[in-house]
């Protein structure tokens, strides 16, 4: 059947109606009086969305752009950086400075592990001189559905007393709580793509005083992604370029719902998906890739060596994208998305399909309807 392609990935992450319908309307001069008034309303609910009361600035562009932004505007050539890599978007972030010349010095884990603060605490540590001028942090790692534990490794930058805390919050903020103001975060990058339930094409920098400060001495050459330009614009809601107008009265249509859903809401719901997630999972005697005490709010990764065989039975016969593995992963995961605009409904319609291409491919090492079984229970728990 056309047009009921169903998304259970990481992103892009299923888009609501009155979003869609918002993608939809006349566009408007983006220097009106009545685009001043979207974009003031927008930046109010990035501020709610952040926890924060400090600035929040879009872009057009991905969660890469995001990131890279934070990390040029706040650092110069020759820096001493620390970066978190346990996937693959902490090796992007490692290979982003290094692009700007910056020196790098991961702090790694294998995929499918989360961090280890207590190595972040020993490098910051030794930095008697405070030499090191960032960590940079993904908070999510979307390759992996490894949730890292952000809240101690920011507690450890702090004491070092002189870094910034850089961070990848692609796929967790929107999925559980990232309190930017409470935690003291820096520098926080987003997506529109994912939690915000809007097509891609907008990125947001969450900005910190510190951060600011540090903006004053950073030396990396900048000019689209200078986000002093979009603090200056946005403080008087405007852009300092041409903003994707659409995709704005489209997130602030999605964040009206955020705000009514509440972020106590979104973030229990999130919780309550990747449980029945990882209930299903196990009840149809596959493998979960992330351990428990670190598994992500908003994807699930499943081991199998029959990854794209599953994949592709599930989009050819029930029109849902599960999204496979990355880099060394290929082919032997698959990762479920439960992200942003989904619904209890849609874990247990994906359960299905999984458990039809299992069956299909010969698993016999679960009763039928187990999956769905596990994962009705914890709905009816939660």
């Amino acid at each position: 059947m056309d047009d009921k392609l169903m998304l259970m990935i990481p992103g892009p992450t299923p888009v609501p109606e009155q979003a869609l319908l918002a993608l939809a309307k006349h566009p408007i001069g983006h220097r009106s009086k009545e685009f001043e008034g979207t974009i003031a309303e927008v930046t109010e609910n990035l501020k709610w969305l952040h926890q924060t009361q400090h600035d929040v600035v879009m872009l057009a562009g991905s969660g890469t752009a995001a990131m890279e932004a934070a990390i040029i505007n706040f650092l110069s050539a020759g820096d001493r950086v620390v970066v978190g890599c346990n996937g693959k978007f902490g090796d992007r972030w490692a290979e982003v400075a290094e692009a700007y010349n910056l020196n790098v010095e991961r702090i790694t884990a294998e995929w499918g592990q989360p961090l280890d603060p207590e190595q972040f605490r020993e490098k910051l540590e030794a930095d008697t001189n405070k030499d090191i001028k960032a960590a940079i942090v993904t908070h999510s790692e979307t390759s992996t559905g490894v949730l890292n534990d952000l809240e101690t490794i920011n507690r450890h930058v702090k004491a070092h007393g002189k870094a910034l805390i850089l961070v990848d919050a692609v796929t967790s903020l929107g999925a559980l709580s990232v309190p930017m103001d409470e935690w003291g975060i820096d520098a926080i990058a987003s997506g529109s793509q994912k939690g915000y339930m809007v097509p891609p094409g907008l990125g947001f920098v969450a900005v910190g005083p510190k951060a600011w400060e540090a903006y004053k001495t950073a030396t990396l050459p900048k000019y689209y992604l200078d986000l002093a330009k979009y603090k200056k614009a946005t403080d008087k809601s405007s852009s300092p370029f041409t903003p994707p107008i659409n995709l704005i009265f489209a997130l602030q249509a999605t964040l009206q719902m955020m705000r009514r859903e509440g972020l106590d809401a979104i973030f229990a719901r999130h919780a309550r998906q990747m449980e029945a997630t990882r209930a299903a999972v196990r009840a149809l005697g596959l493998k979960l890739f992330a351990p428990d005490d670190a598994a992500a709010l908003s994807i699930t990764a499943v081991e199998s060596s029959d990854a794209e065989q599953i994949r592709a039975i599930v989009k050819k016969q029930f029109d849902i994208s599960l999204a496979g593995g990355q880099n060394q992963l290929k082919g032997k995961v698959f990762r479920i998305g439960h992200l942003g605009f989904v619904s209890d409904r849609d874990i247990l319609t994906a359960i299905s399909a999984i458990e039809v291409a299992l069956r299909e491919i010969g698993a016999e090492n679960f009763a039928p309807g187990a999956g769905v079984a596990a994962a009705a229970k914890v709905f009816a728990e939660s």
